[in-house]
């Protein structure tokens, strides 16, 4: 089984745990036999290649739309290259949702895309408002035109139309002709929604050179390119829903992202979601069809190194650990009332949080008006070794997200002996029998239990004993196993 997958992120450059859980199924997955071709946006050249094929598509020329336009016949073809408009006019355009390959649904998400953005994944409205108005201030002030539609347009004609290529600039012309690249930073940056046009026209490219088996496209930013690459192999595609808008936003959803979101879990064969609590979202919010969805849960890397990491304090005081991105899906606001609540009772605890986003600011505000100025820390982003250290500092960990479609860093904080405390509105809460649960509204509630857990040193010494014996056996071979199940569903 050789499967083509796109992902935005891998391991050790990683905003969240995306990253990490493609790394984790990828490794799983080779212990199963399947062959990976992992694409991402920018390769930088340190990443853990042991189990997968890893395509950055800056490094990639894609002069596959100047070719002559003739193609085989349409699914039956031996595989001669084909040109992405004949596939289009061949789809049937009233097939949206049913087969997933309609020229209907990737125009529309092209269409999305060709729409200049300062969006990203984790960017919260007050964040978006201030950069809004910086892009203001600096077109007004210098007279720039963003050429950012101009370009995403450009690119979509040479997608879907040959002779948009007349109309393009020289760039442009240099890239169709072979003799340059796309360019990528591989941030969930200003220009992301640009990124992702480039990385779906980088895509086909590859899905038109490659040979295997299934497309698996995780996330939405991946998920148009997904489509297309499915509709230029004729293979089936299969998306994994790792986080949705309405986990990011709750209520104040971006429609962008949302219709692009829809437009690959009806374009899919089959949709992965990473707990039940995920699927019901699919359900409910997004109308799929129940019969598309199938629940694979995440897992945790065991590193070899992992009995030999020790870190010790420098304070003898108790530290409780929030470790995420500071946003409005982790919950962090909670975090700071519960903290103010134990430090009312015990004011030698020291509270922890590891991490950035756009909600940071405020949280910083937040603990100052609170009085936790003595009391909280915040350390920025960590990575590598430094977020392996955090957790072996703390003594108890906690993750009180508002919309966690599943949350791997319990399983990380439980794999280095730390007790930890997840909201029940997480997927991870559903496989977890050690760990203690609370609803993330519940600030009295969390307090109680963190102050429990400091209080009678036999129940956190309970829970990092058999947490650390739970945990050793939520390994990624048996998720990556049923991954490797809705593979062979999707291709017999």
């Amino acid at each position: 089984m050789k499967v083509l997958m796109l992902g935005w992120e891998f391991p050790p450059h990683i905003s969240g745990g995306l990253g990490t859980a493609c790394y984790g199924l990828t490794r799983g997955l080779e212990h199963h036999g399947v062959d990976v071709t992992f694409v991402m946006p920018r390769a930088h050249g340190d990443e853990d290649t042991r189990y997968v094929d890893l395509v950055g598509c800056a490094d990639l020329r894609v002069p596959w739309v100047a070719h002559e336009r003739t193609v085989g016949s349409s699914a039956s073809s031996s595989g001669d290259p084909r040109e992405f408009e004949a596939v289009c006019e061949r789809a049937d355009g009233t097939a949206l949702g049913v087969d997933g390959r309609a020229a209907d649904a990737i125009v529309r998400s092209l269409e999305i895309l060709t729409v200049d953005s300062m969006l990203s994944p984790y960017l919260g409205e007050a964040e978006y408002a201030r950069r809004y108005a910086a892009r203001m201030e600096h077109e007004s002030r210098e007279g720039v035109r963003s050429t950012a539609a101009t370009q995403l347009t450009t690119l979509w004609r040479a997608l879907i139309n040959i002779e948009g290529l007349q109309e393009t600039g020289e760039q442009l012309d240099r890239i169709v002709r072979g003799e340059s690249t796309l360019e990528f930073s591989g941030r969930y940056g200003p220009d992301l929604m640009t990124e992702v046009a480039r990385y779906a026209l980088a895509v086909a490219e590859i899905a038109r050179t490659r040979e295997f088996d299934v497309v698996h496209a995780h996330d939405w930013m991946t998920y148009a390119a997904g489509m297309i690459a499915s509709a230029v192999s004729s293979k089936p595609l299969v998306v994994h829903m790792h986080a949705s808008e309405f986990d990011r936003s709750g209520e104040n959803v971006n429609p962008r992202i949302h219709e692009l979101e829809k437009l690959g879990l009806f374009g899919s064969d089959l949709v992965v979601c990473v707990s039940h609590y995920t699927a019901s979202i699919m359900r409910d919010r997004y109308g799929v069809d129940p019969r598309k969805l199938r629940v694979v849960h995440n897992a945790v890397t065991h590193r070899e190194q992992q009995n030999a990491i020790h870190w010790r304090k420098a304070i003898d005081e108790p530290i409780v650990l929030f470790l995420g991105r500071v946003t409005f899906q982790k919950g962090p606001d909670y975090f700071l009332e519960a903290a103010a609540r134990v430090v009312a009772i015990e004011p030698k605890v020291k509270f922890v949080m590891a991490g950035s986003g756009d909600m940071l600011p405020s949280m910083v505000e937040r603990a100052a008006r609170l009085g936790l100025a003595r009391n909280l820390h915040f350390t920025g982003f960590l990575r590598g070794s430094d977020v392996e250290r955090m957790y072996a500092m703390a003594d108890i960990y906690v993750m009180p997200s508002v919309s966690e479609p599943f949350g791997i860093s319990p399983l990380e904080a439980m794999a280095l002996d730390v007790p930890v405390i997840v909201s029940r509105q997480s997927g991870v809460s559903e496989i977890l029998r050690n760990a203690l649960k609370v609803d993330f509204w519940d600030v009295d509630d969390l307090a109680n239990k963190i102050l429990g857990l400091l209080k009678y040193r036999a129940l956190q010494e309970q829970l990092r004993d058999d947490g650390r014996e739970e945990v050793r056996a939520i390994r990624w071979d048996y998720p990556a196993g049923l991954v490797r199940d809705v593979y062979e569903e999707v291709v017999a």
